[in-house]
């Protein structure tokens, strides 16, 4: 009888071995009390790994002792359920499900697309199922693994990347990301190597949306470490990714708020900015956060304008832009604006309106005043409320150039 679906069989779960999930064939126990299936946890140790994969304690002992107590236990619960023969009890066990099988299935060359395709289902499963599921796999190495295999050469066909590619990078995304947060992130500088960013680029710009989508949370996790900043300024200063992630921007899906996210995230170190400017970004955002149905991600772009604001070249390209004032006054308050954005667009209005009185004669003309006398009366945080007040006060200076040397 197969064991390829848990919840037929309703298996306790104190009778699975952690690292198949199978049924218990042979269980011992470790010196810090876990148990797992024999098989399994000498694959572990032969793999030269000394820690137990459930507790991630260092074995101080690496005896394993045989656990006759649950080895009778579940040899009276497959007695008591009907269903069951103990003497079909070898037989039942299903090699396929054990992570060391899983890893072979993806690693080998002779692997089918099927076969590789169901083993990154099935290890999309366990790494959503708890943190010890994925302590295992990341000990077993499964974190590189996953990423050679989706930046590896990506085919094209007729200029279309292939379906079975699609597939496969699809399932290995999730998975990636579900064990990123407890793994080595530094495995990303693979990331540093022409053919695998060529990949990465291919997945971003022809991929399908969860892949988009999933690409830019990476992205996003990335530009968000320290221990991957020499990535993020390779990611940053490559033209085509900042192409690849406003398109991204403009569709209408998931992906849209990713990859917000993304462009903020490596828009946070100086050089990324100044690549961003220098590939029409500030325009790019202005266009966006005036589209209708943004908003959910508005609020991402005004605060990644107010970075880029930073920069004199940015300033000059928003302040040249027929529309530009017009956009932001609009974003202090309204149906287009909330908390955050608000702030930012305050934020960003002051720094441009500082240095130039016809930017502040512009903003009047576009109703700043009363946007910002809304937002004083509204439920804005008081960082947003105090920035309004700073510009409001500056706005004076229109009728009295003198005040603002007081401001």
């Amino acid at each position: 009888m197969s064991m390829m679906k848990d919840d037929q069989m309703n298996i306790p779960h104190l009778f699975k071995c952690p690292i198949s999930l199978d049924l218990f064939q042979d269980p011992v126990t470790l010196c810090t009390g876990q148990t797992y299936d024999r098989c399994n946890i000498e694959k572990w140790l032969a793999a030269g790994n000394v820690t137990c994969p459930v507790t991630m304690q260092k074995l101080h002992d690496l005896s394993l002792v045989p656990n006759h107590t649950l080895q009778h236990l579940i040899h009276h619960w497959l007695c008591m359920d009907n269903r069951f023969n103990p003497e079909e009890h070898s037989k039942a066990f299903d090699p396929n499900l054990s992570l060391v099988v899983l890893k072979n299935n993806i690693e080998a060359k002779g692997t089918t697309f099927t076969t590789k395709l169901e083993a990154l289902r099935r290890i999309r499963i366990l790494s959503e199922e708890s943190e010890w599921r994925r302590s295992s796999l990341i000990q077993l190495g499964f974190f590189p693994m996953l990423l050679q295999l989706l930046f590896s050469k990506v085919s094209l066909k007729e200029g279309k990347m292939h379906q079975e590619d699609s597939d496969i990078a699809e399932q290995a995304l999730h998975c990636v990301l579900n064990l990123l947060p407890f793994s080595d992130i530094q495995s990303l500088d693979m990331l540093k190597e022409a053919s695998h960013l060529v990949s990465f680029f291919i997945l971003l710009k022809q991929g399908t949306a969860k892949i988009k989508m999933n690409l830019c949370y990476l992205v996003e996790a990335i530009a968000s470490s320290f221990q991957t900043r020499e990535i993020s300024l390779v990611l940053g200063q490559t033209q085509c990714l900042w192409g690849a992630l406003v398109d991204c921007l403009h569709d209408n899906s998931d992906a849209s708020e990713a990859a917000s996210k993304a462009i903020l995230a490596l828009c946070s170190m100086r050089p990324n900015r100044e690549s961003f400017i220098g590939e029409d970004g500030v325009n790019c955002l202005l266009s966006y956060v005036s589209t209708p149905n943004a908003r959910p991600r508005t609020s991402n772009a005004l605060a990644t304008i107010k970075l880029l604001l930073a920069s004199d070249s940015a300033k000059k390209v928003l302040v040249n832009n027929p529309n530009g004032i017009h956009i932001l006054v609009k974003m202090v308050f309204g149906e287009c604006s909330d908390r955050e954005g608000s702030e930012s667009a305050v934020s960003s209005l002051l720094v441009i309106c500082y240095e130039s009185v016809k930017v502040r004669e512009e903003a009047i003309c576009a109703g700043v005043l009363t946007q910002l006398l809304l937002l004083l009366q509204s439920q804005c945080s008081s960082r947003a409320k105090s920035k309004a007040r700073m510009l409001l006060k500056l706005l004076r200076s229109v009728e009295n150039p003198s005040k603002v040397a007081t401001v």
